[in-house]
């Protein structure tokens, strides 16, 4: 079983940045592709970004892309999501996911382990 933990939300003003870590129990987390995901209010969960489990191959959504990175370390267990150039709309609740299965996911149905999700608001 793997648990894994989100930190780093909090609220920032639009155009700072911020860096989300997920923290994974369990030894076979370096095996895994991992996801972030958010949910802002009265949305449907989406796909933000996504990294290999060596972390060569990385995916965004458009609306990030260039603000956002997804890295990890094995090593630490642990995968982070350095967010940039923030804007309202990125206001959610952020989750990282894990996914047993080798090649990256873009949809919810794609992975199998979530965490319990932290806060990101951007204020104008």
């Amino acid at each position: 079983q793997v648990q894994l933990v989100e930190s780093g939300g909090g609220l920032v003003q639009a155009g700072g940045s911020l860096r989300l870590s997920c923290a994974a129990s369990g030894r076979t987390f370096s095996s895994f592709t991992m996801g972030w995901f958010r949910q802002a209010p009265g949305k449907e969960r989406e796909f933000v970004g996504a990294i290999s489990w060596r972390g060569g191959s990385t995916y965004y959504a458009d609306s990030v892309k260039g603000r956002f990175t997804v890295s990890r370390d094995n090593a630490k267990n642990t995968v982070y999501l350095q967010m940039n150039s923030l804007e309202l709309e990125d206001t959610a609740v952020y989750y990282c996911a894990g996914r047993r299965l080798s090649g990256l996911g873009f949809n919810v149905r794609d992975y199998d382990y979530w965490g319990q999700g932290t806060q990101v608001t951007v204020s104008s």
